[in-house]
């Protein structure tokens, strides 16, 4: 069995064809340049079959020859070596002189194919560039899956241990499929690829859009996978060639890039905890006062402080679009619109009821109290993401007073609008800005994102992930407690996360408990 392997240093890619141990090679010239170089706009990439038994051939290979499969190579520093391998499927028959690497001895094995009697066609070559059916693997066969099965010691990262980098950097792997639901997703990606190859797709150009985009996002996160799995198994063959050779440089280089890799798949395995279909999107977040009175209004105000603060920490733009102040103090419910990206990703965490025990500000006998505030967190769609069409017959749109503080218009006109979606009865309310008009624009919007929440939710069947009921916020139902009497802690009732300073989450550090939430979330499913 032989293997179609690229070579890259500094920067250009060369292609060879090695063959398994046991095989006897044979020396052979080189490859000019000028037949591996880059295709120009406007070239032809003739689709004809090509001899790689025949030595004239292999040195009037054209570019396009190789174009379609050195696309699909991952980029690697200036200088470095770099293995690529594709399994083929074609038996060795003997050492013959053939296709040549510039800038290394190198050697290949005469390739027959079975079925093209030593011919193959280029389609066979964009067949090996879509990387979804083969495993990428060392030049002596190593997977990813392999060096797992291995079970190496995982080491501190201050060893200079190659082994131990590349167990780390598996088992990352391993946890950024098992995150991504990777069996799922390659069979969602086939669906995709029959839709896309159906004639009368874009017939219906809004399920073609839905299709292709949901088709290209999931293709990026493949790709970006296997292109780190590739970089692993590349350092690997660096590793071994440079002992093979005594190259000590070259080791050295590789391990410091195989502990470069190892830092960063931490950083891959976040971003697979985002990996939905909505996490990417800016998203409201509306806190709403439970059981308790005056006490839980106050509450509600505290949380929505707090988010706003944890939106600050993370650079997001925040606006607030509904608030309906307490008799005394307080909120009985608020509603603000976090702009930035994986907004929602991050914040669809704190979706449920969140508990307060407390000395009571607002008791003269001083004594404790238990406060409950709820909080809905709802993605913001694109324009290409709506789902659901709003008849301006189904609305109901009402215009009051704006309440609060007051202040110069704000409460001389009617100025505030609610809108009732009357088939759903899904109501939104905005009375922050001046203007009537903007009043109405933020209030629609805000009802487009619920109607559209509802219906993700319908037809999913998991309305439990993205929002949560407003009606019942009380014992029993909380996510998360905050103590401040008697003693300090805040817990996350779901992951048993907790942390002995109220005061700091309150102001905004809620990073640890919506990892901690995520990661559960999806690392509770052991299948890939």
């Amino acid at each position: 069995m032989s293997s179609l392997i690229s070579r890259k240093r500094s920067g250009t890619i060369f292609w060879v064809l090695s063959q398994n141990s046991g095989i006897t090679a044979q020396s052979v010239p080189f490859l000019p340049f000028s037949s591996l170089s880059e295709p120009q706009p406007g070239d032809q990439q003739p689709s004809r079959s090509f001899d790689f038994t025949n030595p004239v051939q292999n040195h009037t290979v054209p570019e396009s020859a190789f174009l379609t499969t050195s696309l699909e190579t991952s980029k690697t520093p200036s200088g470095c070596h770099c293995y690529h391998t594709l399994s083929s499927c074609f038996s060795g028959s003997g050492s013959k002189h053939g296709v040549l690497s510039s800038g290394h001895s190198v050697s290949r094995i005469n390739i027959s194919g079975s079925e093209h009697g030593g011919r193959l066609p280029f389609s066979l070559f964009r067949r090996f560039s879509t990387a979804t059916a083969i495993e990428p693997s060392t030049s002596d066969g190593l997977t990813v899956s392999g060096i797992i099965a291995h079970d190496w010691t995982i080491l501190d990262e201050s060893e200079n241990d190659w082994k131990s980098h590349a167990a780390a950097i598996a088992q990352s792997i391993h946890v950024i499929k098992k995150r991504l639901q990777w069996k799922k997703m390659m069979v969602r990606l086939d669906v995709l690829s029959a839709e896309l190859n159906k004639p009368d797709l874009w017939n219906d150009p809004v399920h073609a859009g839905k299709v292709s985009r949901e088709h290209g996002s999931l293709m990026g996160k493949m790709k970006g996978v296997k292109a780190f799995e590739q970089e692993l198994l590349e350092h690997i063959d660096m590793i071994k060639l440079a002992r093979e050779e005594n190259d000590p440089e070259l080791e050295s280089e590789s391990l410091k890039a195989l502990l470069k890799m190892r830092r960063k798949s931490k950083e891959k395995e976040l971003e697979a905890l985002l990996s939905g279909e909505q996490d990417p999107c800016s998203c409201y977040i509306e806190v709403q006062a439970g059981a308790g009175g005056t006490e839980s209004m106050d509450w509600a105000a505290m949380v929505m402080q707090m988010y706003k603060l944890w939106a600050q920490r993370h650079g997001y733009k925040i606006t607030v679009v509904d608030e309906m102040s307490g008799e005394i103090a307080g909120i009985k419910r608020a509603t603000i619109k976090v702009d930035g990206e994986y907004a929602f990703g991050y914040a669809k965490a704190e979706v449920g009821v969140h508990r307060l025990v407390r000395i009571s500000p607002f008791d003269s006998n001083k004594r404790r109290h238990t406060s409950f505030a709820a909080v809905a967190v709802i993605p913001i769609l694109g324009d290409g993401s709506t789902r659901v069409q709003i008849n301006e017959s189904d609305l109901r749109i009402e215009r009051f007073r704006a309440g609060g503080a007051g202040g110069q218009h704000v409460n001389t006109t009617e100025s505030a609008v609610r809108i009732v979606h009357i088939p759903t009865g899904v109501t939104a309310t905005c009375q922050n800005e001046r203007s009537q008009h903007q009043n109405k624009a933020s209030a629609m919007a805000v009802l487009q994102s619920r109607l559209d929440q509802l219906e993700m939710a319908r037809q999913a069947q998991m309305n439990a992930q993205h929002t949560q009921s407003l009606t019942d916020i009380t014992w029993g139902s909380q996510i998360r407690s905050y103590v401040l009497h008697p003693y300090r802690m805040v817990k996350d009732l779901r992951t048993s996360y907790e942390v002995s300073d109220p005061d700091s989450v309150l102001e905004g550090d809620l990073d640890g408990f919506i990892m901690s939430h995520l990661s559960a979330s999806l690392d509770k499913d052991d299948n890939l």
